[in-house]
C-alpha cells in the first residue's frame, strides 16, 4: 500500500519512531497512541499511516480502520461516557496538520474532565434546509464514489 509521510510532521515522526509514543494499536493503515496532553486519563489519538492534513485529503483505504480502533480504545477506556472528535483545519481546532481521531474518555458528570465544548445551533427555515439539502445532494451525485477506487 502506498503511503505518504512528511519529513517535518509530528504524527509521521510519531508512526515512524523517530519519536516515542505510548502506542495502542498498530496496523498497515493507522496507529494508535496515547495523547501526552490529554483531557482526561486515557486520552487516546488515531491517525493515519499516510500524511494528509484534512479527512477529505484521505485515501478512503486508510479510513477502513480507524473507527473500529476508535471503538476499541473506548471499550478499553471503561466508561459510558465518551467523546471521539475529529477537526480539520486551523480555525476548526486542528493543532496538529495531520489527520487524527481523538478518543477522550468523559469521566465524570461535571465539566471539569473530558472534552467541553458548546454547540452554538443556528435556526433554519424548513426551505432553506431543503435548499441545502438539494445542493448537497447533487454535488454528492455528481461526485460519484468517495474514492475512485471504488
Amino acid at each position: 500500500m502506498a503511503t505518504k509521510s512528511l519529513a517535518s510532521c509530528l504524527f509521521c515522526k510519531i508512526i515512524k519512531g523517530e519519536i516515542p509514543s505510548f502506542k495502542l494499536f498498530e496496523t498497515e493503515t493507522s496507529f494508535a497512541f496515547l495523547d501526552i496532553g490529554p483531557l482526561s486519563k486515557g486520552h487516546a489519538l488515531v491517525i493515519p499511516k499516510y500524511h494528509a492534513e484534512k479527512v477529505h485529503e484521505l485515501p478512503d483505504s486508510y479510513m477502513t480502520d480507524i473507527l473500529p480502533i476508535a471503538k476499541k480504545i473506548a471499550i478499553a477506556q471503561g466508561v459510558e461516557n465518551y467523546n471521539i472528535l475529529q477537526n480539520n483545519g486551523k480555525i476548526a481546532h486542528q493543532v496538529v496538520p495531520h489527520v487524527h481521531f481523538h478518543v477522550i474518555p468523559k469521566p465524570a458528570e461535571t465539566d471539569n474532565e473530558g472534552l467541553v465544548i458548546g454547540w452554538p445551533t443556528q435556526k433554519l427555515e424548513k426551505e432553506e434546509i431543503a435548499k441545502i439539502y438539494e445542493e448537497l445532494k447533487a454535488k454528492i451525485a455528481a461526485a460519484g464514489p468517495a474514492d475512485p477506487a471504488l
